[in-house]
Parts: structure tokens; sequence; C-alpha cells
């Protein structure tokens, strides 16, 4: 799972970047559409719990907002 998380949240950043979306409301809105694209590619399925996923996912924005702040200084 720890993986798969990682992975999302690699998907999330590229798109944050892409974007130029760095606020928390952009990525809590990015968590969510990288989690149904996930699902939609197959890489989630009904056994796995997408809200604990989100939840772990949105727990980190202190340290994805953190990581952006550091690379744009």
């Amino acid at each position: 799972m720890e993986s798969l998380i990682e992975e999302i949240l690699q998907l999330v950043k590229k798109k944050m970047a892409e974007q130029a979306a760095f606020d928390r409301d952009a990525y809590k809105e990015l968590v969510e559409e990288t989690i149904e694209y996930f699902r939609e590619k197959g890489k989630l399925t009904d056994e796995d719990n997408d809200e604990f996923i989100e939840d772990q996912l949105l727990d980190m924005w202190e340290g994805v907002r953190d990581e952006f702040v550091k690379s744009r200084i």
C-alpha cells in the first residue's frame, strides 16, 4: 500500500508543478483526481480503501508544500 501511495503522490506533485497549483485546495483536488485516475486504470480496486489513501496523502500536505517552497527559493 505504501508504494501505491508514493506512486500517487509522485504523480500529484508532477501535476502540481505542471499546473503551478501550490495551495492546499489544488493539492486536495489533484489527490482526488489522481486516485480516480488510478481506479480507472485498474491500479486501485474495490478492495482498496480510497478514503484511507486520500487521508494519508492529505496528511502529507505540509511536507509537499515545504518541498515546493524550498525548490522555488
